[in-house]
């Protein structure tokens, strides 16, 4: 496995230890369908939460939430589309962006909860 991709990895399992320890249950992780992938879904509050996770070892040229550009956005709003109506649920939907910054097993974690809204296509 490369490093960038086990650096990502801890990443992701740092970011569901976190959402877990503050009372989210996860739904499931790396969720595909097709080509479209989510991160993490989880539920709190009667609410699906769909999390983007960006991992770096550090923000030296870019803070992580800035990656997700309005590409990214619009393929992660289609890939929640289509999990709500493949699970049929009725739920309101959020949009967060949690990131991990450090390395495997000394992350900062940074949680943006209404990250985005929806865009209109």
């Amino acid at each position: 496995m490369a490093i960038h991709n086990a650096l990502g990895k801890a990443g992701e399992d740092a970011v569901a230890a976190y959402l877990e320890h503050n009372g989210y249950v996860i739904r499931d992780r790396n969720w595909r369908k097709n080509r479209l992938e989510l991160d993490i879904v989880a539920t709190k509050d009667n609410r699906l939460i769909i999390v983007e996770v960006k991992t770096r070892s550090n923000t030296e040229y870019i803070k992580p939430q800035d990656a997700v550009n309005w590409q990214k956005i619009r393929r992660i709003v289609i890939a929640a589309d289509a999990y709500v109506k493949h699970f049929r649920i009725d739920a309101p939907v959020r949009f967060d962006i949690i990131t991990a910054v450090g390395d495997a097993g000394a992350f900062e974690i940074e949680h943006i909860k209404e990250a985005f809204y929806p865009p209109v296509f």
